[in-house]
């Protein structure tokens, strides 16, 4: 049994789609591509920084031990061991001690007042840059130590 035509450009029984509607459902899925990706890339950038807050805690835990065998801080990340520890972009924990170079490059709050009074650490973001205030746009999104440990998470939130 074929098609029957009912006029001139009508055709009953004939199954499929148009143009349009495949332009439709292509669109559609596109949409919904794109949601699921960016809710994705979201999971992921807020699992990594979740990581990168618990590394700054062992580290931090790791540096009150060293302190607490040397009376003094590590002059480094190698002394602890964790000179070649990289953060979930690929980039290398940043620690300074203020007893070895003062706090001259320290990390500063919106006040340009030193976030630690002992040492910094911290990552950079995922752009790998950064700058000493922390208001600084390239700051942002790096994973800070504060308030001398009372406070880990990203500068953006301190």
């Amino acid at each position: 049994m074929g098609a029957r035509l009912l006029g001139p450009l009508r055709v009953v029984g004939h199954r499929g789609f148009t143009l349009i509607e495949i332009g439709i459902i292509t669109a559609v899925i596109g949409v919904m591509a794109t949601i699921t990706l960016l809710l994705y890339n979201d999971y992921t950038y807020k699992a990594q920084v979740a990581r990168a807050q618990a590394d700054i805690a062992i580290i931090e835990m790791e540096i009150a031990t060293f302190e607490g065998l040397n009376l003094r801080l590590p002059n480094d990340l190698g002394e602890i061991g964790r000179a070649t520890f990289l953060d979930p972009w690929g980039n290398p924990y940043q620690y300074l001690n203020f007893a070895v170079s003062g706090q001259q490059h320290c990390r500063k709050d919106h006040a340009l007042h030193p976030l630690n009074a002992d040492y910094d650490l911290y990552r950079m973001g995922r752009d790998g840059r950064s700058q000493e205030p922390i208001t600084s746009h390239d700051s942002q999104d790096d994973v800070i130590r504060a308030n001398d440990g009372q406070f880990v998470g990203l500068a953006a939130n301190y």
